[in-house]
């Protein structure tokens, strides 16, 4: 249980990409995390494929808590995502406080947004190669890249990889409770 009450949160939104999202909510879930999800407002969101998730809450509710982890899974969501203050603080305040953030493939719009890139080393799908250029970062094509407690990732084939380096960072944190 190498996650045993850290608390997580998983930014959902219209159309995200469903394996990315489920895949490691309940690997993390599985590590004793608390795991939680956060949308832009609605209740319910379907993702790319169709697979309705009722959210927790909404980030606006939800960045009042302190949180481990956030992910930002890919698919459409982040491009929604990263127009909400609420998520932009929420990864803000996640890294500040020393948690971990971890975005895969489209998920890396959040960060750029959020401006948390400049100056790291990061990864994403490479259709957004060029956005997380402009935020500052330096983007290399690897399966996953972790930096200063950014995780980044690029395609749901690289979601074990991503889930492990996410665990391994966040085993070796206090808990945010």
């Amino acid at each position: 249980m190498e996650l045993k009450d850290k608390r997580v949160l998983i930014f959902a939104g219209p159309d995200f990409e469903d394996r990315e999202l489920f895949y490691p909510m309940y690997r993390f879930q599985e590590e004793g995390a608390i795991v939680m999800t956060g949308g832009l407002g609605e209740r319910t969101y379907k993702g790319k494929y169709g697979v309705p998730l009722e959210v927790d809450g909404s980030c606006e509710e939800l960045s009042r808590q302190r949180w481990d982890i956030v992910v930002v899974p890919g698919g459409w969501a982040p491009d929604k995502i990263r127009m909400n203050s609420w998520a932009l603080e929420i990864v803000r305040k996640t890294l500040k406080d020393g948690g971990v953030v971890a975005a895969i493939c489209h998920g890396g719009w959040v960060l750029a947004s959020a401006g948390v890139i400049a100056g790291k080393r990061v990864t994403s799908y490479k259709a957004i190669k060029d956005d997380m250029i402009h935020a500052g970062a330096t983007w290399v094509d690897e399966e996953v890249v972790s930096d200063g407690g950014i995780v980044t990732a690029r395609t749901p084939a690289d979601l074990p990889a991503f889930s492990r380096e996410i665990i391994r960072l966040s085993a070796r944190t206090g808990s945010a409770s």
